[in-house]
């Protein structure tokens, strides 16, 4: 069977959730036996967002082959619980980059290089890429920005291209566009959406299926106006009203018979059912939960959630895990300027990580963070940065090495318990030449990150350029700071705990990045149990108290 083709578009506006559609779509197809894939294209000129500011682009999504991607490749994964690769996640600028060195190559013979043939020619050429596999029966396609954007000009041209040679039998068009309601008129209205029909159409598309995102329910008389409009059947005008979690998504398009109308045009088995019992199940403990925990997400880029997404979806998983809410408060490491402003801070909180990113802002907020939670013993978790603050905060107070500094924020500390990794010395480019991708690590007996994983060897993903120096090895192990988590190839310093805490952890690497709703990632789960131990100690001294 030949591999069919779903590309979705977006219209009149960015942040519609293309990405969550897709993953929806994705994994209602997947649910019925079929094997489905997703990929991204973004129309910006970044060879890939590794470079950009968290501000502007959210947070930076690795891969296990050490692509840095979008961050819609971490709503893949987490709904289709599936391991992406560079292959799905491609920009403008790795495409002009592709035909600019081909060019330098001598490919074209001399022709003069333009966006038509030679860029379309190489987008069509990375979306059939996973189709040619053999191992997907869909793969769907998302194209970002809006209708009508310079940047997404060539890809929807390559998308025309591509609908004449597949054929219309086997691909299929999804527009996701925005239908805005007016207060004062008290009315749902379709002209931004007929305007953004009528430009995909000039550009030489007809869509097959309009969603409609909406926050009021859609009319079937609406429904008939757009279809009449835009020229899909009514059938085909599907609503997606704002819903109170993602996770819900898959089973509002369901309600709406989204993947249906994708088994029809198709010719696939509609006979087959659905099976979404896991998915269910999950919803069932995220909406009904039968305890509730505080946690402070202490970074610098709070202002944005999706500098930060994965860890708030991975805190979801694991909160429906353990049957908890779990309320997720992000603090300012700036703020924390001293330990009386930690107390006022965390009086409530019964567990605090401390986020990964990079640069000196924020960071003595963050050793004043670790500081409080260490000695008042409040669990304690530590991702890449947050990891090696705590090594600096341990060295500083405990072992008595007053100076320790990592060199990242101090390139001249004359004990460097964090440092600039071997390989890193001599990089001058910063586009995708961290330690990124998967890597193992071997766990010690008794820790508690054995104690989660429940196994001695395990692969997680990393991004940095900064480790533990293992000239300090033994001397902070001495003073109670265990190495529980080494890479058995290179010796570097995994994961530190503290033995006498209740539950203090620090990883170089990334478990929100391997987090999905079928497999919560074992930290974070172990994370929101030893909070919810904690909320009940401190309810129980109240109580003894009073």
């Amino acid at each position: 069977m030949q591999t069919k083709f779903i590309f979705v578009t977006g219209g009149v506006t960015s942040s519609l959730g293309k990405g969550i559609i897709s993953a929806s779509l994705a994994k209602l197809l997947k649910a019925r036996s079929l094997r489905v894939t997703i990929q991204k294209f973004d129309p910006y000129i970044n060879v890939d967002p590794g470079t950009l500011n968290p501000y502007e682009h959210g947070e930076c999504f690795v891969t296990d082959d050490g692509a840095e991607t979008d961050l819609d490749l971490g709503h893949y994964e987490r709904f289709l619980n599936i391991r992406t690769s560079q292959a799905n996640n491609v920009t403008t600028g790795r495409i002009y980059q592709t035909v600019i060195k081909q060019e330098r190559a001598g490919k074209y013979l001399g022709k003069t290089v333009q966006v038509i043939p030679h860029i379309t020619d190489e987008i069509k050429r990375r979306i059939r890429l996973l189709g040619e596999t053999g191992d997907y029966d869909v793969v769907i396609t998302e194209l970002g920005g809006t209708v009508g954007d310079i940047e997404s000009l060539p890809y929807i041209e390559s998308l025309r291209q591509l609908r004449w040679e597949l054929g219309s039998q086997n691909t299929m068009v999804i527009h996701l566009t925005l239908l805005p309601f007016l207060s004062a008129a008290q009315e749902l209205k379709t002209k931004p959406t007929q305007h953004s029909v009528k430009e995909l159409q000039s550009l030489g598309i007809q869509p097959d299926i309009l969603v409609c995102r909406t926050e009021k329910p859609i009319t079937a008389e609406i429904k008939q106006k757009l279809a009449l409009f835009c020229n899909v059947e009514p059938g085909s005008v599907i609503e997606s009203i704002d819903a109170s979690s993602i996770y819900e998504v898959p089973l509002l398009m369901e309600k709406e018979g989204l993947d249906k109308l994708v088994l029809k045009k198709f010719k696939f088995n509609e006979n087959v059912e659905p099976d979404l019992d896991k998915w269910k199940q999950f919803l069932s403990k995220l909406k009904y939960p039968k305890k509730e925990v505080n946690i402070a997400l202490v970074g610098k880029y709070i202002e944005l959630k999706d500098a930060y997404k994965s860890i708030y979806e991975a805190f979801i998983h694991a909160g429906a895990a353990n049957e908890c809410k779990v309320n997720v408060h992000a603090i300012h490491s700036e703020e924390l300027i001293d330990s009386d402003v930690c107390h006022e801070v965390f009086k409530n909180i019964d567990g605090v990580l401390v986020a990964p990113g990079f640069g000196l802002r924020g960071i003595e907020g963050k050793l004043n963070a670790i500081q409080y939670v260490r000695e008042n013993d409040i669990p304690f978790f530590g991702i890449c940065l947050g990891m090696q603050c705590a090594v600096v905060e341990f060295a500083r107070n405990v072992a008595g090495i007053k100076d320790a500094a990592s060199t990242e924020v101090d390139p001249k500390t004359p004990s460097p318990v964090i440092t600039l990794m071997q390989d890193q010395l001599n990089v001058k480019k910063k586009g995708g030449t961290m330690r990124l991708g998967s890597y193992t690590c071997k766990l010690q007996s008794f820790s508690h990150a054995v104690k989660a994983y429940r196994l001695g060897l395990i692969e997680e993903r990393h991004r940095h350029r900064w480790e533990f120096n293992n000239e300090f090895r033994d001397r902070l192990s001495e003073a109670g700071l265990k190495i529980t988590g080494v890479n058995p190839d290179n010796d570097l310093v995994e994961i530190v705990e503290i033995e006498d805490h209740p539950w203090f952890v620090g990883v170089q690497f990334h478990p929100e990045l391997k987090s999905t709703v079928e497999i919560p990632h074992p930290l974070f789960v172990a994370f929101v149990n030893k909070a919810i131990e904690h909320q009940s100690d401190n309810n129980s001294r109240k109580i003894i108290h009073t």
